[in-house]
């Protein structure tokens, strides 16, 4: 069975190119963003690693710790790593799973096998410190992912479980947000006494307090 969004992300011991990690051991306190490549040495991938050691202050700004994955052993990662950092102009930042028996894309569900049984998905993964997954996107190996995207969506996950909100179309952080239906009137004028405009009973809109 595929993984689903709330259910705990599967833990595991794997080699990587900062050594050996037992996964929910290494996220500590942080959420984690988990996502995988077909293989080492692929050129969308290799944007998309140098994008995301570029984005660290992003990640550490929001409590995010990312980890990659591709199906092939730690040297190969570091002889890429190279490449990484020469083409990108940003050397990594963060560990790269090593992932040559599958062990871990099995788990995760990251082979399609009527994509290409021999490699990975573009796949990702969010998961918040409770070790809960709270987003899954899967990409194919010729889309680069929108990791401004990926941002937003922390964002959005952070935010609603911090104010019990949600967040409508296009949300940006500091745009208003929305009262869910489960919060009654009453509850809802406890939570925000600077009031809400409701456009029908079931879509309250209101402005967080800075």
């Amino acid at each position: 069975m595929s993984l689903q969004l709330g259910q705990t992300a599967p833990d595991f011991e794997q080699d990587t190119t900062e050594g050996p990690i037992r996964f929910h051991e290494w996220l500590g306190s942080s959420w984690g963003l988990l996502f995988s490549h077909p293989k080492d040495f692929t050129p969308v991938c290799t944007t998309e690693l140098g994008e995301v050691a570029r984005l660290k202050p992003e990640w550490d700004r929001r409590n995010v710790k990312p980890i990659g994955l591709s199906v092939d052993a730690v040297d190969a990662h570091g002889a890429w790593a190279k490449d990484i950092a020469e083409t990108q102009g940003h050397a990594l930042n963060f560990p790269m799973i090593a992932d040559a028996d599958r062990r871990i894309s099995s788990l995760y569900d990251m082979i399609h096998p009527a994509a290409d049984p021999a490699v990975t998905v573009r796949a990702v993964f969010v998961i918040s410190p409770d070790r809960k997954i709270r987003l899954i996107l899967t990409y194919p190996p010729s889309t680069g992912r929108n990791f401004a995207e990926i941002l937003r969506a922390i964002d959005s996950l952070q935010i609603t479980d911090a104010e019990q909100v949600a967040t409508p179309v296009n949300w940006e952080p500091g745009d208003d947000v929305i009262i869910p239906p489960s919060l009654s009137d009453e509850a809802a004028r406890a939570r925000f006494p600077q009031g809400w405009n409701a456009l029908k009973p079931y879509l309250r809109v209101v402005t967080l307090k800075s």
